[in-house]
């Protein structure tokens, strides 16, 4: 797995992470042997950054193609991971699953397990999930883990 850890706000390392992580050597997502992860600090303003390492990957795999829709999921899984009783890191991962798709997880310390909520047409929120499940084709999930979760999602 490929592991980066989160840094001071403002420092780059490179163009591949997001400013304020650190990237492994070596990207073993383009190798096959695992998804390329980064760690970022359990706050919804660490969306911004999950969404420029999301960037960055599909750029690098040619796969801009699916950028709308899976920046959109990772906002999504981010901030309901930081709304939750997450603890102070969460972990993004994005893997290759196959020619011309991916695999979004998010994994907290949280063990609440989200809900897709029903909500009538005047509600502001509550609509993340029903989107996620729209845009990835109900292929998208929830594993517990001994320590929390890990929500997926697959484009």
């Amino acid at each position: 797995m490929r592991n980066i850890t989160a840094l001071p706000s403002g420092t780059r390392s490179d163009r591949t992470a997001p400013p304020g992580a650190v990237p492994a050597s070596t990207d073993p997502a383009r190798t096959g042997a695992g998804p390329s992860l980064v760690h970022l600090p359990c706050r919804p303003q660490s969306a911004s950054a999950a969404r420029r390492f999301i960037r960055e990957k599909l750029i690098d795999w040619g796969l801009s193609g699916l950028a709308d829709d899976a920046l959109l999921i990772t906002s999504e899984l981010v901030t309901n991971a930081a709304r939750t009783e997450c603890r102070r890191l969460l972990t993004l991962g994005v893997e290759r699953t196959g020619e011309g798709s991916v695999r979004i997880s998010v994994t907290d310390g949280s063990r609440a397990l989200p809900v897709r909520s029903l909500v009538d047409d005047e509600a502001l929120g509550g609509r993340g999930l029903a989107l996620v499940h729209h845009l990835t084709g109900r292929r998208w999930g929830v594993t517990p883990t001994s320590d929390g979760k890990t929500v997926h999602a697959e484009l």
